[in-house]
């Protein structure tokens, strides 16, 4: 049970796709930051390249099997996916996304005056059919936006069978796929996916990002990019007319950290944490709210949720926050609609109050049920 402040309970929050403080590894971080100073005082405490500190940047290459050329090393997953954005789409430039998608990705699309095409997302991954439909009838992308693991917001993975169909699309109508893939490492059941890059080979279809956020910690702020040397080379020039070099500290203890054993050891704590998270949110809404459907996901931050038509989430969200919860509303992550959806991000709370959440949640519901039926 929540605890009262001032007569109102204390706020539960699904919205948040970060890791609650208990399971962010603090001891090994210090200890990382304490042995970067010792092994390279000049590399972390200098400017450094717009490619990002080197040591990091060749260890993400070794773990996706490319040479370092291969690789550019940012502030943050979302600035690589900036940077890949200026540099490929220009204004008009059809773009596909799956609906629905990351809500960040949406505002930098708009904001380049991206033709956005949302592409409907089923339960194993974007509709393969919908996109081949979509280049038959003559759209012609340059980019196609892809979340495959556990993606944000519904938590879904797109199948084997589909990124093999997705990459055959990409050569055939020569559009680039853009794997988004911060969460892949966040597995807690089922089998291990190779990525399309992988996949790819070296035919040059796909540009990769992943984020040390969800694994390490959200505050280090460190991502990549993997892609030909040819657009790796042309964004490290954005990079540097944008900040001369990323943060060098930062970097430097994520690598410190991962070459000593923390990330590892970091990665069964989160996934052991989230596997639990995960049970407890779904029991507590098949007890409180039967009327919910979802998919459990496989691992990750998400669960997106469905309600039956006529559900208004704008009057739900407001119900819910008077009850001190609070959550994102689906309707933040496609163009339009969304309006009987929303996402529960189960990362952020701890074991003990996802109970309480839901409950609160579906007395929320359960207020408005004359209106939702």
């Amino acid at each position: 049970m929540g605890a009262i402040i001032a007569g109102m309970p204390a706020t539960i929050s699904f919205a948040r796709g970060a890791p609650s403080l208990d399971i962010v590894d603090i001891e090994g971080l210090k200890a990382a930051a304490a042995a970067a100073f010792v092994a390279d005082p000049g590399g972390t405490t200098a400017y450094g390249t717009a490619v990002g500190y080197v040591p990091l940047r060749t260890w993400i290459a070794e773990r996706h099997e490319v040479p370092p050329e291969h690789v550019l090393v940012t502030n943050g997953s979302m600035q690589a996916d900036a940077f890949l954005f200026d540099h490929l789409v220009a204004a008009g430039d059809a773009v596909v996304v799956e609906k629905p998608t990351y809500d960040r990705t949406l505002l930098g699309l708009k904001g380049r005056g991206a033709q956005i095409h949302p592409i409907e997302l089923e339960a194993d991954g974007i509709s393969v059919d919908a996109l081949r439909a979509l280049c038959e009838g003559g759209v012609r992308p340059k980019l196609a936006h892809v979340i495959p693991n556990f993606q944000n917001p519904a938590g879904y993975t797109l199948s084997l069978e589909k990124r093999h169909a997705l990459l055959g699309l990409a050569r055939e109508y020569a559009f680039t796929v853009f794997e988004d893939d911060p969460y892949i490492a966040i597995r807690f059941a089922g089998e291990e996916l190779p990525t399309m890059l992988e996949l790819d080979g070296s035919r040059g279809n796909v540009v990769y990002a992943s984020s040390f956020s969800k694994t390490v910690a959200p505050g280090v702020r460190v991502g990549y990019l993997v892609g030909s040397p040819e657009l790796i080379k042309a964004i490290q020039l954005i990079a540097t007319n944008t900040y001369i070099a990323p943060n060098m500290l930062a970097q430097s203890i994520v690598y410190r950290f991962c070459v000593d054993g923390g990330l590892e050891r970091s990665i069964a704590t989160v996934k052991q944490a989230l596997a639990e998270r995960v049970q407890l949110l779904t029991a507590a809404l098949d007890r409180e709210l039967p009327e919910a459907e979802y998919q459990a996901p496989e691992g990750g931050y998400f669960m997106w949720v469905t309600f039956p038509g006529g559900t208004d989430v704008d009057a739900l969200f407001a119900a819910a926050g008077e009850r001190g919860v609070v959550f994102v509303k689906g309707s933040d992550f496609v163009l339009e609609g969304g309006h009987n959806a929303l996402r529960l991000a189960y990362s952020g709370v701890t074991a003990d109050q996802i109970d309480e959440g839901v409950r609160r949640l579906a007395d929320a519901y359960r207020s408005l049920a004359p209106v939702a039926a």
